[in-house]
């Protein structure tokens, strides 16, 4: 994907600039939050044995639930615990095509998932082992280990506390 660069790239990170001074408020300053939490991030995958191969088997993450889908017959609804009351859920859709994942508007760019740092060297040796690619510390990011599954949608397992990025605590 073509990156601005010159006054387009300038422009952009003013805007940036006018956008936080009008509405990032400092950390005292802000109102509590009126949700309680994400309960479920719903994906769609190709292939529902795949899928939780992949999420159970490969990352670790306990299948908690596999159901028929309430609003389409035929269809499965999963989810998989990701830690702290998190779930990840997927739907698969018997009969429908669907294209090949990109990256757009609406679309999921990654969902980072938060681990230990016993669980990221974990992780890194368990890819290099299993040879599947993956960018991060290869790139000067050190904390942060970006594939995608089998679906084409991209995760990170981010090697940082929850509520915090880059080093920095975003919540109290």
């Amino acid at each position: 994907m073509p990156q601005p660069a010159g006054e387009e790239l300038a422009g952009i990170r003013a805007r940036r600039e006018q956008l936080r001074q009008r509405y990032l408020q400092p950390p005292g300053e802000r109102p509590a939050t009126t949700a309680r939490g994400a309960h479920h991030v719903a994906l769609i995958c190709r292939d529902v044995e795949e899928t939780i191969r992949f999420y159970q088997e490969f990352l670790g993450f306990p299948l908690v639930e596999l159901v028929e889908n309430r609003d389409y017959p035929g269809s499965s609804h999963f989810f998989f615990d990701i830690g702290h009351h998190n779930l990840l859920g997927f739907f698969d859709f018997p009969g429908h095509d669907h294209p090949p994942f990109s990256e757009t508007i609406g679309g999921v760019q990654h969902i980072a998932i938060s681990i230990s740092a016993e669980q990221f060297d974990a992780a890194k040796k368990k890819f290099e082992h299993a040879g599947v690619d993956y960018l991060g510390p290869d790139r000067g990011v050190e904390d942060s280990i970006y594939f995608r599954d089998p679906n084409g949608i991209g995760l990170e397992l981010y090697r940082e506390e929850l509520g915090v990025f880059n080093g920095r605590r975003l919540l109290a």
